[in-house]
């Protein structure tokens, strides 16, 4: 299991909206695409079968370790990942 460090404001979104840590884990370490920004961040997007298959965005800075986890959410903006 990938070891990971959260923001507060990633423990918040966590909580906020019901996202167990195991499938930011999940999404992280078997990502279905990953996007690498100019911001330095890399987004890792996952469907969730406990959600209908949403797609879930995890928001990393890989850059330091461990890996921050910067922010989750489900992006409405994408429908189901194959």
């Amino acid at each position: 299991m990938m070891l990971l460090a959260y923001t507060v404001h990633a423990r918040d979104m966590l909580t906020e909206r019901g996202i167990p840590e195991d499938w930011v884990v999940r999404a992280v370490e078997s990502p279905l695409r990953t996007e690498y920004h100019d911001d330095g961040t890399t987004h890792y997007l996952s469907n969730v079968p406990e959600r209908g298959g949403r797609v879930l965005r995890v928001v990393v800075n890989a850059k330091v370790s461990p890996v921050v986890v910067v922010t989750v959410f489900f992006d409405r903006r994408m429908r189901r990942l194959s």
